[in-house]
Protein backbone atom coordinates (compact mmCIF):
# COMPACT_ATOMS: atom_id res chain seq x y z
CA UNK A 1 0.00 0.00 0.00
CA UNK A 2 1.65 3.02 -1.04
CA UNK A 3 1.89 6.02 1.82
CA UNK A 4 0.16 9.47 1.74
CA UNK A 5 1.92 11.38 -1.23
CA UNK A 6 3.36 14.93 -0.49
CA UNK A 7 3.31 15.83 -4.73
CA UNK A 8 0.77 18.75 -5.17
CA UNK A 9 1.30 17.94 -8.81
CA UNK A 10 0.14 14.51 -8.39
CA UNK A 11 1.07 13.37 -12.17
CA UNK A 12 3.93 10.84 -11.35
CA UNK A 13 1.14 8.90 -8.73
CA UNK A 14 -1.14 8.43 -11.35
CA UNK A 15 0.93 7.31 -13.61
CA UNK A 16 2.40 4.63 -11.93
CA UNK A 17 1.19 1.54 -13.97
CA UNK A 18 -1.51 -0.71 -11.82
CA UNK A 19 0.04 -2.35 -8.92
CA UNK A 20 -1.11 -5.66 -9.88
CA UNK A 21 1.55 -5.66 -12.60
CA UNK A 22 4.13 -4.45 -10.43
CA UNK A 23 7.01 -7.38 -9.98
CA UNK A 24 7.29 -8.77 -6.23
CA UNK A 25 9.38 -6.15 -4.18
CA UNK A 26 11.58 -8.13 -1.44
CA UNK A 27 11.82 -5.16 1.20
CA UNK A 28 13.31 -7.27 4.14
CA UNK A 29 16.33 -5.23 5.50
CA UNK A 30 15.41 -2.24 3.76
CA UNK A 31 13.73 0.15 5.93
CA UNK A 32 13.13 3.57 5.45
CA UNK A 33 10.86 5.98 7.47
CA UNK A 34 7.44 6.98 6.01
CA UNK A 35 8.73 10.45 4.87
CA UNK A 36 11.86 10.06 3.17
CA UNK A 37 13.68 12.73 1.66
CA UNK A 38 16.60 11.36 -0.39
CA UNK A 39 18.61 14.55 -1.17
CA UNK A 40 18.00 15.72 2.68
CA UNK A 41 20.00 12.20 3.22
CA UNK A 42 22.74 12.35 1.09
CA UNK A 43 23.85 16.38 2.04
CA UNK A 44 21.84 17.86 5.09
CA UNK A 45 21.83 14.39 6.82
CA UNK A 46 25.80 13.69 6.01
CA UNK A 47 26.60 17.46 7.73
CA UNK A 48 24.87 16.29 10.69
CA UNK A 49 26.71 12.85 11.04
CA UNK A 50 29.58 15.04 11.03
CA UNK A 51 31.19 14.80 7.70
CA UNK A 52 30.31 18.59 6.74
CA UNK A 53 34.69 19.46 6.36
CA UNK A 54 34.90 16.36 4.11
CA UNK A 55 35.12 16.80 0.32
CA UNK A 56 31.47 15.63 -1.39
CA UNK A 57 32.63 17.11 -5.11
CA UNK A 58 35.25 17.51 -7.12
CA UNK A 59 35.36 18.78 -10.50
CA UNK A 60 36.17 21.67 -12.91
CA UNK A 61 39.31 22.75 -10.61
CA UNK A 62 37.91 22.59 -7.32
CA UNK A 63 36.61 20.69 -4.26
CA UNK A 64 33.14 20.96 -2.00
CA UNK A 65 32.73 19.72 1.10
CA UNK A 66 29.51 18.36 2.73
CA UNK A 67 29.04 21.24 4.12
CA UNK A 68 29.27 23.40 0.91
CA UNK A 69 27.16 21.36 -0.79
CA UNK A 70 24.36 21.47 1.56
CA UNK A 71 24.19 25.56 1.23
CA UNK A 72 24.77 25.14 -2.05
CA UNK A 73 21.57 22.55 -2.72
CA UNK A 74 19.51 24.82 -0.28
CA UNK A 75 20.24 28.09 -1.80
CA UNK A 76 18.94 26.95 -5.34
CA UNK A 77 16.06 25.04 -3.91
CA UNK A 78 14.94 28.10 -2.50
CA UNK A 79 15.25 29.68 -6.07
CA UNK A 80 13.34 26.80 -7.80
CA UNK A 81 10.46 27.19 -5.07
CA UNK A 82 10.18 30.68 -4.73
CA UNK A 83 11.22 32.60 -8.18
CA UNK A 84 10.34 29.75 -10.47
CA UNK A 85 6.88 28.50 -8.65
CA UNK A 86 8.24 24.96 -8.48
CA UNK A 87 5.09 22.72 -6.97
CA UNK A 88 5.88 19.36 -4.98
CA UNK A 89 5.15 16.78 -8.11
CA UNK A 90 6.37 18.85 -11.34
CA UNK A 91 8.81 17.03 -13.33
CA UNK A 92 11.91 18.98 -13.78
CA UNK A 93 14.37 17.83 -16.54
CA UNK A 94 18.29 18.69 -16.09
CA UNK A 95 20.74 18.90 -18.84
CA UNK A 96 24.33 19.03 -18.75
CA UNK A 97 27.74 16.67 -18.50
CA UNK A 98 29.03 15.50 -15.82
CA UNK A 99 30.10 18.42 -13.19
CA UNK A 100 28.81 19.57 -9.30
CA UNK A 101 26.07 21.93 -10.81
CA UNK A 102 24.32 18.93 -12.28
CA UNK A 103 24.19 17.00 -9.17
CA UNK A 104 23.62 20.46 -7.31
CA UNK A 105 20.53 20.92 -9.25
CA UNK A 106 19.58 17.49 -9.20
CA UNK A 107 19.64 17.23 -5.14
CA UNK A 108 17.91 20.88 -4.95
CA UNK A 109 15.21 19.67 -7.34
CA UNK A 110 14.82 16.85 -5.07
CA UNK A 111 14.95 18.31 -1.68
CA UNK A 112 12.03 21.07 -3.01
CA UNK A 113 10.08 17.57 -4.14
CA UNK A 114 10.58 17.45 -7.62
CA UNK A 115 10.41 14.61 -10.11
CA UNK A 116 13.96 14.66 -12.25
CA UNK A 117 14.50 13.74 -15.20
CA UNK A 118 18.29 13.85 -15.52
CA UNK A 119 19.65 13.70 -19.53
CA UNK A 120 22.45 13.79 -21.97
CA UNK A 121 24.30 16.84 -23.30
CA UNK A 122 24.26 14.72 -26.70
CA UNK A 123 20.57 14.55 -27.05
CA UNK A 124 19.18 16.51 -29.68
CA UNK A 125 15.65 18.84 -29.27
CA UNK A 126 13.79 16.10 -31.03
CA UNK A 127 14.77 13.80 -28.77
CA UNK A 128 14.36 15.88 -25.49
CA UNK A 129 10.78 16.60 -26.67
CA UNK A 130 9.65 12.53 -26.53
CA UNK A 131 11.23 13.07 -23.08
CA UNK A 132 8.99 16.55 -22.78
CA UNK A 133 5.57 14.77 -23.60
CA UNK A 134 5.92 11.77 -22.30
CA UNK A 135 6.49 12.64 -18.67
CA UNK A 136 4.90 16.06 -19.31
CA UNK A 137 7.92 18.19 -18.41
CA UNK A 138 7.33 21.54 -16.65
CA UNK A 139 10.86 22.72 -15.91
CA UNK A 140 14.01 22.80 -17.21
CA UNK A 141 17.24 23.62 -16.03
CA UNK A 142 20.17 23.57 -18.73
CA UNK A 143 23.73 24.02 -18.69
CA UNK A 144 23.81 27.76 -20.42
CA UNK A 145 26.50 26.05 -23.02
CA UNK A 146 23.62 24.10 -24.40
CA UNK A 147 20.97 25.85 -24.61
CA UNK A 148 19.89 25.82 -28.29
CA UNK A 149 18.78 22.51 -28.29
CA UNK A 150 16.46 22.88 -25.04
CA UNK A 151 15.58 26.26 -26.36
CA UNK A 152 14.23 24.03 -29.43
CA UNK A 153 12.99 21.87 -27.90
CA UNK A 154 10.72 24.04 -25.51
CA UNK A 155 9.83 26.56 -28.47
CA UNK A 156 6.43 24.88 -29.07
CA UNK A 157 5.79 22.84 -26.43
CA UNK A 158 2.65 22.65 -24.43
CA UNK A 159 4.20 21.33 -21.11
CA UNK A 160 7.66 23.43 -20.88
CA UNK A 161 7.39 26.35 -19.96
CA UNK A 162 10.31 27.24 -17.38
CA UNK A 163 13.80 26.78 -19.15
CA UNK A 164 16.31 28.57 -16.70
CA UNK A 165 20.54 28.48 -17.66
CA UNK A 166 22.70 27.49 -15.03
CA UNK A 167 26.42 27.90 -14.79
CA UNK A 168 28.51 24.30 -15.27
CA UNK A 169 32.06 25.79 -15.22
CA UNK A 170 32.01 26.63 -11.21
CA UNK A 171 31.78 30.67 -12.18
CA UNK A 172 27.81 30.72 -11.01
CA UNK A 173 27.50 33.00 -13.95
CA UNK A 174 23.97 32.18 -15.07
CA UNK A 175 20.29 33.39 -14.31
CA UNK A 176 19.64 30.49 -11.62
CA UNK A 177 23.15 31.08 -10.08
CA UNK A 178 22.48 34.02 -9.79
CA UNK A 179 18.59 33.25 -8.36
CA UNK A 180 19.97 31.72 -5.62
CA UNK A 181 23.02 33.77 -4.52
CA UNK A 182 21.33 35.91 -1.67
CA UNK A 183 19.48 32.66 -0.64
CA UNK A 184 19.39 31.44 2.64
CA UNK A 185 21.23 28.28 3.35
CA UNK A 186 18.94 26.20 5.17
CA UNK A 187 15.92 25.23 3.64
CA UNK A 188 12.95 22.92 4.68
CA UNK A 189 12.76 20.24 2.21
CA UNK A 190 9.80 19.20 1.05
CA UNK A 191 8.44 15.74 3.52
CA UNK A 192 8.05 12.96 0.82
CA UNK A 193 7.23 9.99 1.47
CA UNK A 194 9.50 7.36 1.15
CA UNK A 195 7.55 6.07 -1.88
CA UNK A 196 6.65 9.48 -4.04
CA UNK A 197 8.57 9.06 -7.32
CA UNK A 198 11.79 10.85 -7.20
CA UNK A 199 13.49 10.44 -10.32
CA UNK A 200 12.57 8.95 -13.83
CA UNK A 201 14.88 7.22 -15.88
CA UNK A 202 14.19 7.01 -20.03
CA UNK A 203 15.90 3.84 -21.63
CA UNK A 204 14.92 3.58 -25.21
CA UNK A 205 14.25 0.03 -25.54
CA UNK A 206 14.25 -1.90 -29.03
CA UNK A 207 12.16 0.51 -30.63
CA UNK A 208 13.76 3.45 -30.39
CA UNK A 209 11.00 5.03 -28.46
CA UNK A 210 11.55 6.36 -25.01
CA UNK A 211 10.37 4.55 -21.78
CA UNK A 212 10.07 6.18 -18.37
CA UNK A 213 11.17 3.80 -15.56
CA UNK A 214 9.76 5.32 -12.58
CA UNK A 215 11.96 5.46 -8.95
CA UNK A 216 11.09 6.06 -5.23
CA UNK A 217 12.54 8.08 -2.86
CA UNK A 218 13.31 4.83 -1.22
CA UNK A 219 14.97 3.29 -4.30
CA UNK A 220 18.20 6.38 -4.56
CA UNK A 221 19.67 5.08 -1.01
CA UNK A 222 18.33 1.32 -1.33
CA UNK A 223 21.04 0.64 -4.21
CA UNK A 224 23.84 2.65 -1.98
CA UNK A 225 22.37 0.10 1.10
CA UNK A 226 22.43 -2.31 -1.14
CA UNK A 227 24.77 -3.11 -4.56
CA UNK A 228 27.69 -0.16 -2.43
CA UNK A 229 27.16 -0.93 1.20
CA UNK A 230 27.94 -5.06 0.15
CA UNK A 231 29.93 -5.75 -2.30
CA UNK A 232 31.98 -2.18 -2.66
CA UNK A 233 32.33 -1.46 1.32
CA UNK A 234 32.35 2.55 0.75
CA UNK A 235 33.71 4.45 2.91
CA UNK A 236 34.88 8.15 3.91
CA UNK A 237 38.17 7.95 2.62
CA UNK A 238 37.26 6.29 -1.04
CA UNK A 239 36.80 8.96 -3.84
CA UNK A 240 35.20 7.40 -6.94
CA UNK A 241 35.77 8.11 -10.73
CA UNK A 242 34.03 6.94 -13.69
CA UNK A 243 32.99 7.64 -17.57
CA UNK A 244 28.92 7.05 -17.18
CA UNK A 245 26.53 9.77 -17.42
CA UNK A 246 24.90 11.64 -14.71
CA UNK A 247 21.85 10.93 -16.70
CA UNK A 248 22.27 6.74 -16.80
CA UNK A 249 21.16 5.41 -13.73
CA UNK A 250 24.12 3.54 -13.62
CA UNK A 251 26.04 7.05 -13.30
CA UNK A 252 24.25 8.69 -10.91
CA UNK A 253 24.20 5.67 -8.86
CA UNK A 254 28.34 5.27 -9.23
CA UNK A 255 28.94 8.73 -9.19
CA UNK A 256 26.99 10.68 -7.01
CA UNK A 257 24.04 8.68 -4.59
CA UNK A 258 27.30 5.88 -3.67
CA UNK A 259 29.81 8.17 -2.66
CA UNK A 260 27.35 10.70 -0.72
CA UNK A 261 25.37 7.80 1.07
CA UNK A 262 28.64 7.28 2.71
CA UNK A 263 30.85 10.57 3.42
CA UNK A 264 33.13 9.88 0.48
CA UNK A 265 33.84 12.26 -2.43
CA UNK A 266 33.32 12.09 -6.42
CA UNK A 267 35.25 13.56 -9.46
CA UNK A 268 33.12 14.71 -12.31
CA UNK A 269 34.78 14.63 -15.17
CA UNK A 270 33.07 16.65 -18.14
CA UNK A 271 34.86 14.43 -21.01
CA UNK A 272 35.59 10.71 -18.77
CA UNK A 273 37.99 9.86 -22.13
CA UNK A 274 40.45 7.14 -20.23
CA UNK A 275 43.22 10.04 -20.49
CA UNK A 276 41.63 12.32 -18.60
CA UNK A 277 40.21 9.54 -16.10
CA UNK A 278 44.03 8.43 -16.10
CA UNK A 279 44.89 12.07 -15.22
CA UNK A 280 42.37 12.08 -12.49
CA UNK A 281 43.18 8.91 -10.56
CA UNK A 282 46.81 9.75 -10.36
CA UNK A 283 46.33 13.09 -9.25
CA UNK A 284 43.64 12.39 -6.52
CA UNK A 285 44.50 8.93 -5.65
CA UNK A 286 40.97 7.53 -6.70
CA UNK A 287 40.02 4.02 -4.91
CA UNK A 288 36.64 3.13 -6.97
CA UNK A 289 36.31 3.03 -10.75
CA UNK A 290 33.24 2.84 -12.77
CA UNK A 291 33.49 2.54 -16.68
CA UNK A 292 32.86 0.02 -19.46
CA UNK A 293 35.34 -2.44 -20.49
CA UNK A 294 36.57 -0.06 -23.57
CA UNK A 295 38.01 2.13 -21.35
CA UNK A 296 39.84 -0.55 -19.14
CA UNK A 297 41.51 -1.89 -22.44
CA UNK A 298 42.42 1.89 -22.79
CA UNK A 299 43.74 1.98 -19.02
CA UNK A 300 45.92 -1.01 -19.54
CA UNK A 301 47.74 0.23 -22.38
CA UNK A 302 48.62 3.65 -20.41
CA UNK A 303 49.47 1.04 -17.61
CA UNK A 304 52.49 -0.09 -19.88
CA UNK A 305 53.38 3.89 -20.44
CA UNK A 306 53.69 3.98 -16.57
CA UNK A 307 50.24 5.02 -15.43
CA UNK A 308 50.16 4.45 -11.76
CA UNK A 309 46.75 3.35 -11.15
CA UNK A 310 47.67 1.38 -7.70
CA UNK A 311 45.00 3.67 -6.02
CA UNK A 312 42.03 2.04 -7.41
CA UNK A 313 40.38 -0.76 -5.20
CA UNK A 314 37.56 -1.10 -6.90
CA UNK A 315 37.39 -1.65 -10.94
CA UNK A 316 33.77 -1.70 -11.50
CA UNK A 317 32.54 -2.80 -15.00
CA UNK A 318 29.15 -2.66 -16.44
CA UNK A 319 27.46 -1.44 -19.64
CA UNK A 320 29.25 -4.35 -21.97
CA UNK A 321 29.86 -7.99 -21.64
CA UNK A 322 33.97 -7.46 -19.83
CA UNK A 323 35.98 -10.03 -22.23
CA UNK A 324 38.20 -12.91 -20.21
CA UNK A 325 41.24 -11.59 -21.39
CA UNK A 326 40.80 -7.92 -20.09
CA UNK A 327 39.44 -9.24 -16.77
CA UNK A 328 42.57 -11.58 -16.18
CA UNK A 329 44.93 -8.97 -18.06
CA UNK A 330 43.95 -6.07 -15.06
CA UNK A 331 44.31 -8.69 -12.67
CA UNK A 332 47.38 -9.58 -13.32
CA UNK A 333 48.26 -6.24 -13.86
CA UNK A 334 47.37 -4.47 -10.65
CA UNK A 335 46.35 -7.61 -8.72
CA UNK A 336 42.74 -7.02 -7.99
CA UNK A 337 40.03 -8.00 -9.53
CA UNK A 338 37.63 -6.19 -12.03
CA UNK A 339 33.83 -6.57 -10.80
CA UNK A 340 31.81 -7.04 -13.26
CA UNK A 341 28.14 -7.15 -13.29
CA UNK A 342 24.90 -6.09 -14.65
CA UNK A 343 22.17 -3.70 -13.82
CA UNK A 344 18.72 -2.56 -16.26
CA UNK A 345 17.32 1.02 -15.66
CA UNK A 346 14.16 -0.85 -14.89
CA UNK A 347 15.86 -2.01 -11.31
CA UNK A 348 17.71 1.49 -11.35
CA UNK A 349 21.47 -0.24 -10.59
CA UNK A 350 23.51 -3.35 -10.14
CA UNK A 351 21.97 -6.52 -9.02
CA UNK A 352 23.98 -9.27 -10.11
CA UNK A 353 27.97 -9.14 -9.65
CA UNK A 354 31.07 -10.57 -8.59
CA UNK A 355 32.67 -9.72 -5.72
CA UNK A 356 36.22 -8.82 -3.86
CA UNK A 357 36.34 -12.54 -2.69
CA UNK A 358 34.34 -13.95 -5.32
CA UNK A 359 35.20 -13.23 -8.87
CA UNK A 360 35.98 -15.45 -12.15
CA UNK A 361 36.31 -14.40 -15.43
CA UNK A 362 33.37 -14.39 -18.16
CA UNK A 363 31.27 -14.65 -15.30
CA UNK A 364 28.84 -12.03 -14.10
CA UNK A 365 28.56 -13.46 -10.42
CA UNK A 366 25.58 -13.94 -8.03
CA UNK A 367 22.69 -11.37 -7.17
CA UNK A 368 23.00 -8.70 -4.86
CA UNK A 369 22.01 -9.24 -1.00
CA UNK A 370 18.16 -8.39 -1.43
CA UNK A 371 17.49 -9.72 -5.10
CA UNK A 372 16.65 -13.58 -6.45
CA UNK A 373 17.38 -14.07 -9.79
CA UNK A 374 17.09 -17.28 -12.11
CA UNK A 375 17.16 -17.65 -15.84
CA UNK A 376 13.68 -19.35 -17.34
CA UNK A 377 11.92 -20.30 -20.48
CA UNK A 378 9.43 -19.11 -23.25
CA UNK A 379 6.95 -20.65 -20.66
CA UNK A 380 8.32 -18.90 -17.00
CA UNK A 381 9.59 -21.97 -15.81
CA UNK A 382 13.15 -22.35 -14.64
CA UNK A 383 15.37 -23.80 -16.76
CA UNK A 384 18.07 -26.82 -15.58
CA UNK A 385 21.61 -25.05 -15.21
CA UNK A 386 23.60 -24.72 -17.83
CA UNK A 387 20.50 -23.80 -20.24
CA UNK A 388 20.41 -20.30 -22.04
CA UNK A 389 16.95 -18.42 -21.04
CA UNK A 390 15.52 -14.88 -20.35
CA UNK A 391 17.02 -13.73 -16.90
CA UNK A 392 14.67 -13.00 -14.47
CA UNK A 393 15.44 -10.64 -11.17
CA UNK A 394 13.43 -9.61 -8.48
CA UNK A 395 14.25 -7.53 -5.01
CA UNK A 396 13.95 -4.23 -3.51
CA UNK A 397 13.82 -2.09 -6.51
CA UNK A 398 12.29 -3.25 -10.05
CA UNK A 399 9.94 -1.61 -13.17
CA UNK A 400 7.77 0.66 -12.89
CA UNK A 401 7.57 1.96 -16.30
CA UNK A 402 5.58 5.54 -16.67
CA UNK A 403 1.92 5.04 -17.71
CA UNK A 404 2.46 1.54 -17.65
CA UNK A 405 3.94 1.67 -20.97
CA UNK A 406 4.34 -1.94 -21.91
CA UNK A 407 4.16 -3.00 -18.20
CA UNK A 408 3.50 -6.93 -18.61
CA UNK A 409 6.29 -7.03 -21.24
CA UNK A 410 9.19 -6.54 -18.78
CA UNK A 411 7.40 -8.08 -15.36
CA UNK A 412 6.07 -11.43 -15.60
CA UNK A 413 4.89 -13.46 -12.68
CA UNK A 414 6.01 -11.19 -10.25
CA UNK A 415 9.91 -11.23 -11.67
CA UNK A 416 11.44 -8.95 -14.06
CA UNK A 417 12.64 -10.10 -17.61
CA UNK A 418 15.18 -8.06 -18.01
CA UNK A 419 15.72 -8.55 -22.10
CA UNK A 420 19.32 -10.51 -21.28
CA UNK A 421 19.70 -14.09 -22.12
CA UNK A 422 21.74 -15.51 -19.11
CA UNK A 423 22.80 -19.10 -18.17
CA UNK A 424 23.31 -20.18 -14.70
CA UNK A 425 25.71 -22.55 -13.55
CA UNK A 426 25.56 -25.57 -10.86
CA UNK A 427 27.36 -23.27 -8.16
CA UNK A 428 24.58 -20.53 -8.83
CA UNK A 429 26.91 -18.12 -10.84
CA UNK A 430 25.56 -16.37 -13.84
CA UNK A 431 27.05 -16.01 -17.17
CA UNK A 432 26.12 -13.37 -19.76
CA UNK A 433 25.10 -15.25 -23.20
CA UNK A 434 23.47 -12.33 -25.51
CA UNK A 435 20.67 -9.40 -25.90
CA UNK A 436 17.24 -10.63 -26.40
CA UNK A 437 16.32 -7.66 -28.40
CA UNK A 438 18.15 -5.20 -31.38
CA UNK A 439 19.98 -2.95 -28.49
CA UNK A 440 22.97 -2.32 -29.92
CA UNK A 441 25.80 -2.05 -26.60
CA UNK A 442 28.80 0.19 -28.11
CA UNK A 443 31.42 1.20 -25.71
CA UNK A 444 28.73 0.96 -22.26
CA UNK A 445 26.04 2.93 -24.28
CA UNK A 446 22.61 1.27 -25.17
CA UNK A 447 21.96 2.10 -28.80
CA UNK A 448 18.09 1.18 -30.54
CA UNK A 449 18.80 0.61 -34.13
CA UNK A 450 15.28 1.73 -35.03
CA UNK A 451 15.88 4.67 -34.08
CA UNK A 452 19.29 5.52 -35.78
CA UNK A 453 17.03 3.54 -39.00
CA UNK A 454 14.58 6.70 -38.63
CA UNK A 455 17.33 8.76 -38.96
CA UNK A 456 19.00 7.79 -41.90
CA UNK A 457 15.53 7.27 -43.55
CA UNK A 458 15.33 11.09 -42.82
CA UNK A 459 17.77 11.69 -45.77
CA UNK A 460 16.86 11.97 -49.21
CA UNK A 461 19.35 9.61 -50.58
CA UNK A 462 18.15 6.77 -47.86
CA UNK A 463 15.32 4.48 -49.98
CA UNK A 464 16.09 1.91 -46.98
CA UNK A 465 17.80 0.61 -44.29
CA UNK A 466 18.62 -1.77 -41.65
CA UNK A 467 20.63 -1.27 -38.86
CA UNK A 468 22.54 -3.92 -36.68
CA UNK A 469 25.38 -4.56 -34.35
CA UNK A 470 28.65 -6.09 -35.35
CA UNK A 471 31.26 -7.10 -33.18
CA UNK A 472 34.43 -4.74 -32.19
CA UNK A 473 37.21 -5.44 -30.62
CA UNK A 474 37.72 -1.94 -29.01
CA UNK A 475 33.88 -1.19 -28.82
CA UNK A 476 32.25 -4.35 -28.27
CA UNK A 477 29.96 -3.71 -31.15
CA UNK A 478 29.61 -1.02 -33.51
CA UNK A 479 26.74 0.26 -35.45
CA UNK A 480 26.52 -0.91 -39.48
CA UNK A 481 23.79 0.45 -41.00
CA UNK A 482 22.69 -1.32 -44.71
CA UNK A 483 21.29 0.79 -46.72
CA UNK A 484 19.68 1.04 -50.17
CA UNK A 485 19.85 4.39 -51.72
CA UNK A 486 17.48 6.33 -54.37
CA UNK A 487 17.55 6.25 -57.91
CA UNK A 488 19.56 9.44 -58.35
CA UNK A 489 22.57 8.58 -55.64
CA UNK A 490 25.75 7.15 -55.36
CA UNK A 491 27.22 4.69 -53.26
CA UNK A 492 30.88 6.64 -52.52
CA UNK A 493 33.00 6.98 -49.65
CA UNK A 494 31.46 10.63 -49.93
CA UNK A 495 28.22 9.31 -49.56
CA UNK A 496 28.76 7.28 -46.65
CA UNK A 497 30.10 10.35 -44.41
CA UNK A 498 27.86 12.27 -45.67
CA UNK A 499 25.01 10.01 -44.16
CA UNK A 500 26.66 9.49 -40.60
CA UNK A 501 27.02 13.30 -40.79
CA UNK A 502 23.67 13.41 -41.52
CA UNK A 503 22.73 10.96 -38.20
CA UNK A 504 25.31 13.05 -36.09
CA UNK A 505 23.17 15.84 -36.72
CA UNK A 506 19.84 14.28 -35.80
CA UNK A 507 20.75 12.13 -32.88
CA UNK A 508 22.97 12.12 -30.41
CA UNK A 509 26.25 11.89 -32.07
CA UNK A 510 27.32 8.69 -30.86
CA UNK A 511 24.82 6.46 -32.19
CA UNK A 512 25.72 7.12 -35.73
CA UNK A 513 26.72 4.11 -37.88
CA UNK A 514 30.49 3.95 -38.22
CA UNK A 515 30.27 0.88 -40.75
CA UNK A 516 27.71 1.78 -43.83
CA UNK A 517 27.51 -1.39 -46.71
CA UNK A 518 25.35 0.01 -49.57
CA UNK A 519 23.13 -2.71 -51.01
CA UNK A 520 20.72 -3.02 -54.01
CA UNK A 521 18.47 -4.67 -51.90
CA UNK A 522 17.56 -5.96 -48.16
CA UNK A 523 16.77 -9.81 -46.99
CA UNK A 524 12.92 -9.54 -46.50
CA UNK A 525 9.84 -12.27 -45.34
CA UNK A 526 7.23 -12.18 -48.02
CA UNK A 527 4.82 -9.84 -45.64
CA UNK A 528 8.07 -7.26 -46.17
CA UNK A 529 9.86 -6.86 -42.85
CA UNK A 530 13.60 -7.06 -43.11
CA UNK A 531 15.25 -9.96 -41.75
CA UNK A 532 17.91 -8.55 -39.85
CA UNK A 533 19.18 -11.70 -38.70
CA UNK A 534 20.47 -12.33 -42.21
CA UNK A 535 22.20 -9.17 -42.26
CA UNK A 536 23.97 -10.54 -38.71
CA UNK A 537 24.43 -13.97 -40.25
CA UNK A 538 26.61 -12.17 -43.11
CA UNK A 539 28.37 -9.65 -41.27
Amino acid sequence: MLQHSAHIDTFSRDNLPEMNTWPDFLLDGFDYPEHLNAAVELTDRMVEKGFGDHTALIGNGRRRTYKELSDWTNRLAHALVEDLKLKPGNRVLIRSANNPAMVACWLAATKAGAVVVNTMPMLRAGELTKYVNKAEITHALCDTRLMDEMTACAKDSKHLKTVVGFDGTSNHDAELDRLALEKPVQFEAVATSRDDVALIGFTSGSTGEPKGTMHFHRDLLIIADAYAREVLDVGPQDVFVGSPPLAFTFGLGGLAIFPLRFGAAATLLEAATPPNMIDIIEKYRATVCFTAPTAYRAMLRAMDEGADLTSLRAAVSAGETLPAPVYEEWKAKTGKPMLDGIGSTELLHIFITNRFEDHRPACTGRPVSGYEAKVVGPDGNEVPAGDVGRLAVRGPTGCRYLKGERQTEYVQNGWNITGDAFTRDADGYFHFAARNDDIILSSGYNIAGPEVEAALLSHEAVAECAVIGVADEDRGAIVEAHVVLGADHEASDLMIKVLQDHVKATIAPFKYPRSIVFADALPKTESGKIQRFRLRTAS
